[in-house]
């Protein structure tokens, strides 16, 4: 069993993701331990990249900050060394294949073995291109993270048949950002299709970003990933660490609840 399907044994996993070095490094580090200290069972960190197709504009102005402060993949590496000072939190990279294809597969994938980074979610990625990365990926035991979106119909079951760690369920399409009203019965059909073929766990991504929204896609997944409401706070400035924990807590709380109602 991966590392990161651990995780998810006998709980609900709440995933929140910030973008690496926005606004600058010692920011970066002190919201992952802030996150991990309050509640989040994974911690999704981005890897800016110039053109993040999957990305809406709140994660892509975080971009914007993270390449004005200077933000590259050693930075990135260097962020988690600080993290893995104080946290074991399991930490996943959402990047883009050309950051780990100039960096050197095998070179990119090794550092994340050394620290401990457990997953890589590669949206511009499908499993038909994975064949380059993927030998030094299962070198080095890092989980390639699959997505599966409204449009990936007849090629559900073949995605999550070749899953590990888990499944990142994208709840609508376009890019990500909040929404206020998500197609809940068609991700539960989803999802229940995944199940057939996978005990791989499944979490939904994109547009979630209310507790009362967390509550109800916690029924039916393994975990809930929270992206675009995170980044904001952090944009917003002001006492992000003390925001940042207070949100986190309410949304496993209500993830908790949702389990014994």
């Amino acid at each position: 069993m991966s590392n990161l399907k651990k995780v998810f044994a006998n709980k609900k996993a709440f995933i929140p993701f910030v973008v690496a070095d926005d606004p600058d490094v010692d920011t970066t580090v002190a919201s992952v331990l802030t996150l991990a200290q309050n509640g989040a069972d994974i911690v999704e960190l981005g890897i800016p990249f110039s053109d993040p197709v999957a990305d809406g504009p709140v994660i892509q102005k975080a971009d914007l900050r993270a390449f004005k402060a200077g933000v590259s993949t050693k930075v990135v590496f260097e962020i988690v060394e600080k993290i893995r000072q104080s946290s074991s939190i399991p930490i996943v990279f959402l990047t883009y294949l050309n950051i780990p294809f100039k960096y050197g597969y095998d070179k990119f994938c090794q550092r994340c073995q050394e620290l401990d980074v457990a997953g890589l979610v590669i949206p511009d990625a499908p499993i038909e291109e994975q064949g380059e990365l993927r030998p030094f990926a299962d070198k080095y035991g890092i989980d390639l993270i699959p997505l599966i979106a409204p449009t990936s119909d007849n090629r559900i079951e073949k995605i999550a048949q070749s899953a590990t760690g888990f499944i990142y369920v994208v709840s609508s399409l376009g890019v990500t950002g909040v929404r206020d009203e998500l197609a809940i019965q068609q991700l539960n059909e989803t999802i229940k299709r995944i199940k057939k073929v996978t005990d791989v766990p499944a979490a939904i991504v994109f547009g979630i970003h209310s507790p009362e929204q967390t509550a109800k896609l916690a029924t039916i997944a393994d975990g809930i990933i929270i992206g675009s409401a995170v980044v904001q706070i952090v944009a917003d400035g002001g006492d992000v660490q003390r925001n940042l924990g207070e949100y986190v807590r309410s949304i496993k709380k209500h993830m908790e609840a949702s389990l014994y109602n």
